[in-house]
């Protein structure tokens, strides 16, 4: 957790020559800007102006010229770069030449969603589990869909042969202040998947958009191309984005289920935002990716799982959404859908048992599903009033 000042003295003692400021376009892209050393104390007082209208999403033609603004506590070395001449990092705030936050800027919406917690005597911690594969480029550098190996869950080398690319994807991760906590191959060819430690909300979107940046950036320097799109071979196991939330209260009231119920209440209206291209609607329903709205324990077919633990809070896991959401946005619905459910005092319906992938027609056609496109998923949250009065007006359009 720097501060200005402790910034400036790093930048000046580490040899740090480039310094990148990062923010996210509306679909949690990751942008930046690099200045150097001596422009670092204008970021800070006055921001760096940059042309939103070019911006995917920020549709800003009319007021074009938006600023960054450093966030200091968000700085990290990039541990690829020299060790001299270093390049660091810090995400920005987005503000109007008069001072005044962008109101389509997903850290900024994520801030007002934890306040809105934070009122309630909530707060909520999050992480999120990626999947990915590793592809091959071809004679071109182009990637191609040949998988970098054929290995199964779990399985060890020689048949798995990207322990050596999460390995140097770990370590880079513990050079920037995040910490794996597990690697391993996935069911799928070629498929990775690595976990990281929980943290609040918004460093925990930050993380998120991290990581996607570390996986590419050293699958890419191993000859390797990292596909985070949601169903990237047919008849294989897509990816996915499992969310884990852990709900506290100030008051030791345990709102867990109120939570899980709140979620499960605008699963449908939100789902545009945690599955937002066609692709992601070829995974849902297969191989553990849910399609059914309903929950259970230690069941990796429901849409919301609670795992087992050994800790005395509880934790939840959201199973559908997939890493072409933005983490930013996904965590603020999530977040507002939850306190929706404490706030109406949802009652949660029973578990669901069973294995949804096999289960007879008789369990499944009581329950309801999520939008088998995204036509249909953009249609539920357009007619949405609880997406409406949560995001900033034209904002689900955008998405179109």
């Amino acid at each position: 957790m720097y501060t200005y000042d402790e910034v400036m003295t790093y930048v000046k003692e580490e040899d740090v020559k480039f310094i990148r400021l990062a923010f996210c376009d509306i679909n949690g892209k990751q942008k930046n800007i690099s200045i150097m050393p001596d422009e670092l104390h204008r970021a800070f007082t006055e921001g760096i102006a940059f042309d939103a209208s070019a911006v995917n999403g920020f549709n800003a033609e009319v007021r074009s010229d938006l600023f960054l603004h450093p966030d200091p506590s968000t700085i990290s070395i990039l541990p690829w770069r020299p060790s001299t001449g270093r390049v660091i990092r810090m995400f920005c705030d987005i503000k109007y030449p008069d001072g005044s936050f962008f109101e389509k800027d997903g850290r900024f919406i994520l801030k007002k969603a934890v306040r809105t917690a934070n009122d309630m005597g909530i707060s909520c911690l999050f992480s999120s589990k990626f999947e990915f594969y590793l592809f091959k480029f071809d004679e071109n550098g182009e990637p191609t869909k040949i998988p970098f190996d054929n290995a199964g869950y779990m399985d060890i080398a020689p048949e798995d042969k990207g322990e050596n690319v999460r390995r140097e994807i770990c370590l880079s991760l513990l050079d920037m202040g995040i910490y794996p906590e597990c690697s391993h191959h996935k069911e799928g060819p070629g498929q990775n998947e690595i976990d990281y430690r929980h943290s609040a909300a918004l460093t925990a979107a930050e993380n998120a958009t991290t990581f996607r940046m570390v996986v590419k950036t050293i699958a890419m320097r191993n000859g390797l191309y990292a596909d985070f799109s949601p169903k990237p071979l047919e008849g294989k196991s897509g990816n996915g984005m499992h969310i884990s939330i852990s709900v506290n209260s100030t008051q030791g009231v345990d709102y867990t289920d109120g939570f899980i119920a709140g979620i499960m209440e605008h699963i449908s209206e939100i789902t545009a935002f945690l599955n937002p291209c066609e692709n992601s609607y070829l995974r849902l329903g297969e191989k553990k990716a849910p399609k059914y709205i309903s929950w259970s324990h230690e069941n990796h077919s429901q849409l919301i799982r609670v795992p087992v633990s050994n800790s005395p809070s509880r934790r939840i896991e959201v199973r559908s959404p997939d890493p072409m959401a933005n983490p930013f946005i996904a965590y603020s619905l999530l977040i507002y859908a939850g306190l929706d459910g404490i706030k109406r005092g949802l009652r949660l319906t029973g578990p669901v048992n069973t294995n949804l992938l096999f289960a007879d027609k008789s369990i499944t056609e009581q329950l309801k599903t999520l939008p088998s496109s995204l036509s249909e998923a953009i249609k539920e949250a357009e007619s949405s009033a609880f997406v409406r009065s949560v995001l900033p007006d034209m904002y689900i359009g955008l998405y179109k």
